[in-house]
């Protein structure tokens, strides 16, 4: 608790370089989470337009480890870096045009994912526990929430609704809950990791 008089915690530190550190933590965090991210772009099975990778497990896993906020700022960064050129998008690509094309929809979803799992689990806090059932219920959300823009971006281009759950939806979704469920079995323990260290 601060001393409202010269702004000093009881532990002796200056308030205003807590808020930094823990800033600077936060940013850490998230680059962290852009960069796994990233790296899931390297891991990759074609399968007809939409391409199975790896990145939806690490953006997931950015929502339940960081909650709302910090998860979906990690992936807005891992999407900024792609939009202006890095090649961390699905198979190495980048660029506006991804973003546009007919797969952009789930690159929107991973955002939403994210920020869906880290509202239903919160913000990790030291000490705190959080329920199976909140994590089942985010793991859950957070998988169908990347579908909702992806599947509505690639209908514009397909045209056909049975065609385009067909091709976006019927292929993968048995892998992402696989990758789900290692998300829900993996967060709990970086939860507490990161409780701990954007605590301080």
């Amino acid at each position: 608790m601060a001393d409202e008089k010269n702004g000093v915690l009881e532990s002796g530190e200056p308030a205003p370089a807590k808020g930094r550190r823990k800033a600077i933590t936060s940013l850490v965090f998230a680059a962290l989470f852009a960069a796994l991210t990233s790296a899931g772009t390297f891991l990759v099975i074609p399968v007809g337009p939409v391409p199975v990778v790896l990145q939806n497990l690490f953006t997931l896993l950015a929502g339940l480890v960081l909650g709302p906020a910090l998860g979906a700022g990690a992936v807005a960064l891992f999407i900024a870096a792609g939009a202006v050129g890095a090649p961390v998008f699905a198979g190495g690509t980048a660029g506006m045009a991804i973003l546009l094309g007919p797969t952009g929809g789930y690159l929107l979803g991973y955002l939403l994912g994210a920020f869906i799992a880290g509202a239903v689990v919160g913000f990790p806090a030291p000490g705190a526990k959080t329920p199976a059932w909140k994590l089942v219920l985010a793991v859950a959300l957070g998988v169908l929430a990347v579908y909702v823009p992806g599947l509505i971006r690639l209908n514009s281009f397909v045209g056909d609704w049975r065609q385009t759950f067909v091709l976006g939806f019927v292929p993968f979704i048995a892998g992402d809950a696989a990758k789900g469920i290692v998300a829900g079995l993996v967060a709990p323990r970086l939860r507490r990791t990161a409780s701990q260290l954007l605590s301080r």
